[in-house]
C-alpha cells in the first residue's frame, strides 16, 4: 500500500484548520494527500476560520490561533488546491429505479463500482472527510461520496471525518439493508451545544441557514445504534475517537488530533482510542 492519503473536501466552504491540521500531520509523516471535491471544484476556506478575531458564539470565545489563520490564509491561496479530482467523474451514479433499463443500469454501475475500488481508490491508505459547514450541503448525502467510504470500509482501510463531515458517515449504508455503517461503533461529531443559533453560512451564496439543518448529535446517537455510541465530550477540549476503521473528530479544536491519531492508526496499527 503506497502512503497516499485521500481527502474530501466540499465546494461550499470547508473549516481551514479542519484541513490545515491534518494535512500537516500527513505531510510530516510522509504522506502524499491528494484532494476530491464533488464536481472538481477548488474548495475555499470558510472566512471566519481564517480569522482570528471572529467570535464563535457558542463557545464564546476566538477558535482560531494567529499562527493558524495566517497558515489557512496562505494554504487557500496556494496552487496545492487547484485541482482536486472530480468525484462526478470518477464515481458512477446510481441509476432510477422506474428507468425501463434499470437492471442493465444497474449492472453497469455495480461495474464501474469494482472498477473504482479496484482502480484509482486503491492506491490511497486512507480517507479523510474534511469537516465545515460545506459538507451540510454537497457531501452529507452525496450518494457518490458514500460509495468512496463504503469501498474504504470493505477493504479495511482506515476513514477519516471532522465535525459536520462525520454526518457522510452516518448516511453512507449498504444498500441492501440500509443499515449505518457506523452501527455498533463510537464516533463523535458536532455536539449540539456547538451548534450556532444564526449565521450558518455557506461559500458561493448569500444563504444564512440560521442554526444547521440538522443537530448532528442526535443523527449520530440514532445512527450508532444501542451497542455504539455518540461521544461529544463537551466540557473537554480535544474529542478525537477511533473504533477502527473510524477515526472521527468533533470541532476544529480537535483537527491537529485527528491527522495526529489517523497516523497512529496507519504506522503503528491503533484501533481504538478516547472509549
Amino acid at each position: 500500500m503506497g502512503k497516499k492519503v485521500l481527502m474530501i473536501v466540499s465546494e461550499y466552504g470547508y473549516w481551514g484548520e479542519e484541513l490545515l491540521g491534518p494535512l500537516e500531520l500527513f505531510d510530516a509523516a510522509g504522506y502524499s494527500v491528494e484532494f476530491a471535491t464533488p464536481k472538481g471544484k477548488r474548495p475555499v476556506a470558510l472566512p471566519p476560520s481564517m480569522d482570528a478575531t471572529y467570535y464563535d458564539p457558542p463557545l464564546g470565545k476566538s477558535v482560531t490561533s494567529e499562527e493558524v489563520a495566517a497558515k489557512v490564509r496562505e494554504l487557500d491561496k496556494s496552487p496545492r488546491l487547484d485541482k482536486p479530482h472530480n468525484i462526478s467523474q470518477l464515481m458512477p451514479e446510481r441509476p432510477y429505479v422506474c428507468l425501463p433499463t434499470y437492471l442493465r443500469e444497474l449492472e453497469g454501475y455495480n461495474k464501474a463500482l469494482d472498477k473504482a475500488r479496484s482502480g484509482w481508490l486503491a492506491g490511497y491508505a486512507a480517507v479523510l472527510i474534511v469537516g465545515g459547514s460545506g459538507p451540510i450541503v454537497d457531501l452529507a448525502n452525496n450518494q457518490r461520496v458514500h460509495d468512496i467510504v463504503l469501498s474504504f470500509v470493505r477493504d479495511s482501510k482506515p476513514v477519516g471525518a471532522e465535525c459536520y463531515g462525520v454526518t457522510c458517515l452516518a448516511f453512507a449504508r449498504e444498500w441492501e439493508n440500509r443499515k449505518s455503517i457506523i452501527w455498533g461503533k463510537h464516533v463523535t461529531g458536532h455536539c449540539k451545544e456547538y451548534d450556532y443559533k444564526d449565521g450558518t453560512g455557506f461559500m458561493g451564496t448569500d444563504l444564512n441557514m440560521g442554526p444547521p439543518p440538522y443537530p448532528l448529535e442526535y443523527i449520530l446517537r440514532d445512527a450508532t445504534g444501542p451497542d455504539g455510541a455518540y461521544i461529544g465530550n463537551f466540557g473537554k477540549e480535544e474529542s478525537v475517537i477511533v473504533d477502527y476503521p473510524f477515526v472521527t473528530g468533533r470541532s476544529n479544536n480537535d483537527s491537529y488530533p485527528t491527522g495526529r491519531l489517523m497516523v497512529e492508526v496507519l504506522e503503528r496499527g491503533l484501533k481504538r482510542y478516547g472509549w
